[in-house]
C-alpha cells in the first residue's frame, strides 16, 4: 500500500511540475521566424540553460520573461566572414551584438592564428560575449613555414610542414581554411599548392573560403574558375568571400558571374558565397601597390622605392592598374585608419595628397600612397561597386550575409560602416524599403544557411534542442545609422539578444554578460 501511495504521489508531483514548468527565459507573443525560410508564426519560445526547449504554445513561466509583441524573434545571426582575431582585446564585440550577430567566424582572407587550440583556450579563459568559430588562414600558414621568402613555391619539406599545421588546426576545431590571394604571402601561392592543403581540410569535413585573386573584370572569371578547380581537385566545399564586381569596367556583368557560378555548380561542385550590404570595400591601402614591390615587408619595400629605376617600374604598374579598372585616379580610395598621421583619416587619397604635398595630381597621389605604405600602411575604404550588381548577388539563394569586419573600438578612426550596421542595413534597406528579400529569406541568409554551410551543428534555427542564440527586433524601426563619414553608431531596433541562453542585450541595454565560447567544427 505504501508503495502504491508513493507512486501516486510521484505521478501527481510530475504532472504538477509539467503544468507549472519553469524555464530560464520565455519570450512571449513574438513573430517567430525559425531561420529555415518558412513564414513567420506568432508564438512563444522557451529556453532552459543554453538550449531551446519549447516553441509555440506551452505551459509554464520563465525566470526572465520577455514580451515580444509586434517584434520578430529569430535565431541569432551568424557572420561567416569576420576579421576578429583581436576579439579577446575587445571581448564585448558590441558592434556585432548590437546588430543581432551572436556567432562570428574569424580567420578569413588567409589570415588567422595558426595555433587554433591556443586561440580557443584564450577566448574561453578571457570570456567573450560572442560565440567564435575560425578558419585557418593559408597565408598565415605559409608565413609561419616560409619565413618571409614568398615569391617562390614551397619546397617539398615546407609543403609537408604546411600540411601538418593544417591537419593540427582541423583536429583542434577549425571549420576550414581561407585564402587571401591578393595579400602577402598568399598572392604568390600557385593553385597546386592550395589544392594540396585543401585536400587536408576536405578530409576533416572543412570548407575552403577564398578572397579570390581578382574581383574586377575580366580577372574575376579566371578567379572563379580557379576556385572551381580547387573545389574539384580537393573534393571540397568552396565559399566565395564577399562576392562583388569591383571597378566601373565590370559593372553590369553580374549575370555573367552568376552564370559561371551556376555552371560550376551544375558540374557537381558545392559553391556558396557571402556578401556585405555596401558598394564600398575595405582593406589595406597597400593593396594599391603591386604585391611584388611589397614582398619581404616594409623595410624591403622602402629599399625598392629608394631605387629610381625600381620606383619607376612600380609607378608604371600602379598607373596601368588604374587604366585597367577604367579609373583616372584614386578618388575612390579613402584612408580609414592611419596611425602615423590621423589627420588623413576620412580623406580620399587626392585630399591626402593635397594636404601632404600641396597638390592632388596623379603623380602626387601615387607618392602619397607610397609614403603611407612605406610608413607601415593604413586601412582604407574603396568605393568601387555598382548597386544593381549588389542587389542581384544578394537575391541569390546561396548568398550569406557577412560583414567582413572585426570588433570595433568605438570612435577609433573612420572605418567602414559595415562593422556597425551590416545586418541592420539588410533588414532596413533591402527588406523593408527595397523589398529585394522577404524578411524570412533575409533571416535564413543570416542563420540556418551559414550554420549549414560551415557545419555549425545545432545552430541557426529556432528548434528544440538547438543552441539558444536568439535576437528580438522591431522590423519597422531596425536601422543602420552608421555612415561612411560618421561610422561610429550602433545599429538600432534590436531590443534583446541572447547568446547561449544568456541575455547580452536586455531591453536595448547591453548587459555585463559574456557567455560566448569557442565553436569547433562538428561541435554538438
Amino acid at each position: 500500500m505504501k508503495t502504491f501511495l508513493l507512486l501516486v504521489l510521484l505521478t501527481v508531483s510530475s504532472s504538477v511540475h509539467l503544468l507549472a514548468q519553469e524555464f530560464d527565459v520565455v519570450i512571449r507573443h513574438g513573430r517567430l521566424i525559425d531561420g529555415t525560410g518558412k513564414p513567420a508564426v506568432v508564438g512563444d519560445l522557451a529556453i532552459r540553460q543554453d538550449r531551446f526547449v519549447a516553441i509555440g504554445t506551452f505551459p509554464g513561466t520563465g525566470r526572465i520573461e520577455i514580451d515580444a509583441t509586434g517584434k520578430v524573434v529569430a535565431p541569432g545571426f551568424i557572420d561567416v566572414h569576420t576579421h576578429s582575431e583581436n576579439i579577446v582585446e575587445l571581448p564585448r564585440g558590441e558592434n556585432f551584438v548590437r546588430m543581432g550577430v551572436t556567432t562570428i567566424v574569424s580567420g578569413n582572407c588567409g589570415s588567422s592564428e595558426t595555433d587554433i587550440a591556443a586561440y580557443f583556450k584564450t577566448i574561453a579563459s578571457t570570456g567573450v560575449a560572442l560565440n567564435v568559430a575560425t578558419l585557418l588562414g593559408q597565408g598565415s600558414v605559409r608565413d609561419a613555414v616560409m619565413r618571409g621568402s614568398f615569391m617562390r613555391p614551397p619546397t617539398a619539406t615546407e609543403l609537408e610542414r604546411m600540411r601538418e599545421l593544417v591537419t593540427q588546426a582541423m583536429e583542434d576545431g577549425a571549420v576550414g581554411m581561407s585564402t587571401g590571394l591578393i595579400y602577402l604571402p598568399g598572392t604568390f601561392s600557385k593553385t597546386d599548392e592550395i589544392v594540396e592543403l585543401a585536400k587536408v581540410v576536405a578530409k576533416h569535413g572543412g570548407i575552403y573560403a577564398s578572397h579570390m585573386r581578382g574581383e574586377s573584370h575580366p580577372k574575376i572569371f579566371d578567379s572563379i574558375n580557379e576556385l572551381g578547380r580547387i573545389a574539384r581537385e580537393a573534393k571540397i566545399r568552396a565559399q566565395v568571400s564577399h562576392l562583388k564586381i569591383s571597378g566601373p569596367n565590370g559593372w553590369g556583368r553580374a549575370d555573367e558571374v552568376i552564370a559561371l557560378l551556376n555552371k560550376l555548380r551544375s558540374e557537381g561542385l558545392e559553391i556558396t558565397q557571402d556578401q556585405y550590404a555596401y558598394t564600398a570595400s575595405s582593406t589595406g591601402i597597400s593593396t594599391l601597390v603591386p604585391a611584388s614591390a611589397r614582398e619581404g615587408g616594409t623595410k624591403e619595400f622602402v629599399a625598392r622605392i629608394s631605387d629610381p629605376e625600381n620606383k619607376a617600374r612600380i609607378v608604371i604598374q600602379m598607373k596601368t592598374s588604374l587604366e585597367e579598372a577604367a579609373r583616372k585616379d584614386y578618388t575612390y580610395a579613402v584612408i580609414a585608419s592611419y596611425r602615423r598621421d590621423p589627420r588623413l583619416n576620412g580623406k580620399t587619397v587626392p585630399e591626402a595628397a593635397k594636404l601632404l604635398r600641396g597638390s592632388d595630381t596623379l603623380a602626387d597621389q601615387i607618392e602619397t600612397v607610397l609614403e603611407i605604405v612605406g610608413n607601415g600602411g593604413a586601412q582604407g575604404v574603396f568605393h568601387g561597386m555598382h548597386e544593381p550588381d549588389l542587389q542581384q548577388f544578394l537575391a541569390l539563394p546561396l548568398t550569406m550575409i557577412a560583414s567582413d569586419s572585426g570588433p570595433r573600438k568605438y570612435q577609433d578612426g573612420v572605418p567602414h560602416p559595415r562593422g556597425y550596421g551590416n545586418n541592420a542595413r539588410i533588414l532596413a534597406r533591402y527588406v523593408r524599403e527595397l523589398k529585394v528579400l522577404t524578411l524570412e529569406e533575409a533571416v535564413r541568409k543570416m542563420s540556418s544557411l551559414p550554420a549549414q554551410t560551415f557545419r555549425l551543428k545545432n545552430r541557426g534555427e529556432l528548434k528544440p534542442g538547438f543552441i539558444a542564440d536568439v535576437v528580438v527586433f522591431d522590423p519597422a524601426t531596425v536601422s543602420d545609422p552608421s555612415t561612411f563619414s560618421d561610422p561610429h553608431h550602433y545599429a538600432t531596433g534590436f531590443s534583446d539578444v541572447i547568446i547561449n541562453g544568456v541575455p547580452v542585450i536586455k531591453d536595448a541595454a547591453f548587459t555585463a554578460a559574456r557567455p560566448g565560447r569557442p565553436v569547433r567544427l562538428k561541435d554538438e
